[in-house]
């Protein structure tokens, strides 16, 4: 991926500097941050329990957050999600403009281990997720080494990728598709919830895909394998994929996130047709 030189955003903030925080006085390493994950995804509780498990301990937070600030320029990682960000709101303010809208650009938040969010105490375990109460996405960048060398997705473009996908739940906290779904918990039931939750994130995957098209066609990010790095990513962290691998079973009713497959088709159409309205997986029949 071409990304060196490239304008980057001023809406990314460190809170790395204090350390992170520790659950129950005992750290967590990358191979329960995995654990984490899985478990989750197959049992669907939280990661935040599971680590909970893990460190033997409580789940308060030991240590607080550092206080917000820019990432050191000779940090390479974060001049790269810096820049992909940049990419993202380069992108989506021209989408939006074209349709009469204006684009609120989210915040990147950089932290270890824990941090505190407006949706509540934020884990590395939970890998990088965005919150809609304070429009911030959040990531451990810890969670590039556990997608290189434990799940089998290396890459930058990979790395691009999961940054875009967080960037697209933005984009539908905009559109009010975030408030629909959280307007349905607790009038159907979790199956059916699930359900509503494969589409959201799979409409995340393919305004991902929107995104590396637009960006392609102003800028030509895109270098020869690029795109095999974002659809291993995509297969790699497939609910099916990842229940597989922590139990040897697929239940797919427990699948919040789509499978390897699912995850797959949707980042390749928007990646092809670059329109958000060729997103719209909650009218799909077949995801």
């Amino acid at each position: 991926m071409k990304w060196e030189g490239n304008r980057q955003s001023d809406n990314v903030e460190d809170r790395r500097s204090g350390g992170g925080g520790r659950l129950g006085g005992r750290g967590i390493g990358l191979g329960s941050v995995v654990i984490a994950l899985v478990v989750s995804y197959f049992l669907g509780i939280s990661p935040m329990t599971v680590l909970n498990l893990l460190s033997g301990g409580s789940s308060e937070l030991q240590s607080q957050s550092a206080p917000a600030q820019k990432p050191p320029a000779d940090d390479r990682m974060a001049a790269f999600v810096s820049t992909v960000l940049a990419d993202t709101e380069d992108v989506w303010k021209a989408v939006f403009t074209q349709s009469g809208a204006t684009y609120q650009e989210p915040k990147l938040v950089l932290f270890r281990g824990m941090t505190s969010t407006a949706c509540g105490q934020g884990q590395a375990a939970m890998g990088p997720f965005y919150c809609p109460a304070d429009q911030n996405i959040y990531i451990d960048l810890g969670f590039y080494e556990t997608l290189k060398n434990q799940l089998g997705a290396p890459g930058d473009f990979a790395q691009a990728y999961v940054i875009a996908h967080e960037v697209g739940h933005h984009v539908q906290n905009l559109m009010g598709i975030t408030s629909k779904m959280e307007q349905m918990r607790g009038r159907v039931s979790q199956t059916e919830y699930n359900a509503l939750s494969v589409r959201l994130e799979l409409q995340a995957d393919c305004l991902s895909g929107v995104w590396a098209n637009h960006a392609q066609a102003a800028r030509q990010l895109l270098e020869q394998g690029d795109v095999e790095e974002a659809m291993n990513a995509a297969a790699r962290i497939g609910d099916d994929a990842l229940q597989r691998a922590s139990a040897g079973q697929v239940v797919p009713d427990s699948f919040t996130h789509g499978t390897s497959a699912q995850r797959q088709r949707w980042f390749d159409a928007g990646l092809k047709n670059g329109s958000v309205k060729g997103c719209d997986t909650f009218s799909a029949r077949q995801l």
